[in-house]
């Protein structure tokens, strides 16, 4: 998997959204410290919206292939400035987190990433699991993509084998 980024406001979903992406229960925990696990970078909130720590988000983002901005979808503002992405040397994307929420606003935060200069947005909700397979997939290298697509591929083999069985055992 490419190494991902994440960075955002506090409570923008950056850390429920790392949980979702490793496959782990989702449990509310506040990020004091940059998380620097295998393949995913979990900034906290406060590198982004203080002037004295943002600039070590630029450092960490050298160690990633991929930045991932991340606004909530009910956001009353956006934090990323016009054309943000062209201080950056590494391609970035926009995440829009938290769509399940009663009052999220999808098409106005889209607007916002893409002003902030994000070509590829993933609306999601690392709640419900919706869009997050996307996320994942394009995070996926070729060895990643080879080996689900494989794992794929044995899953119906044996969803098919298993249909066949029963299918016998019911005719005789």
């Amino acid at each position: 998997m490419k190494k991902l980024i994440l960075i955002g406001r506090v409570a923008a979903g950056k850390t429920t959204l790392t949980q979702a992406l490793r496959g782990e229960e989702i449990k509310y925990f506040k990020t004091q410290y940059v998380n620097y696990l295998e393949t995913i970078i979990d900034t906290p909130g406060e590198y982004t919206e203080r002037r004295e720590t943002s600039g070590a988000l630029s450092l960490y983002s050298y160690e990633a292939d991929i930045v991932g901005l991340v606004l909530s979808a009910n956001e009353p503002y956006s934090i990323f400035s016009p054309c943000l992405t062209s201080m950056v040397n590494r391609e970035v994307i926009g995440i829009v987190s938290g769509i399940d929420k009663p009052d999220a606003n999808v098409e106005r935060v889209t607007r916002w990433l893409k002003l902030a200069g994000c070509k590829k947005i993933f609306p999601l909700s690392a709640v419900t699991g919706e869009g997050v397979r996307e996320l994942a997939e394009y995070l996926e290298d070729e060895e990643d993509r080879k080996e689900r697509l494989a794992a794929e591929k044995r899953a119906k083999a044996k969803e098919a084998k298993k249909k066949k069985t029963t299918k016998e055992k019911t005719n005789e």
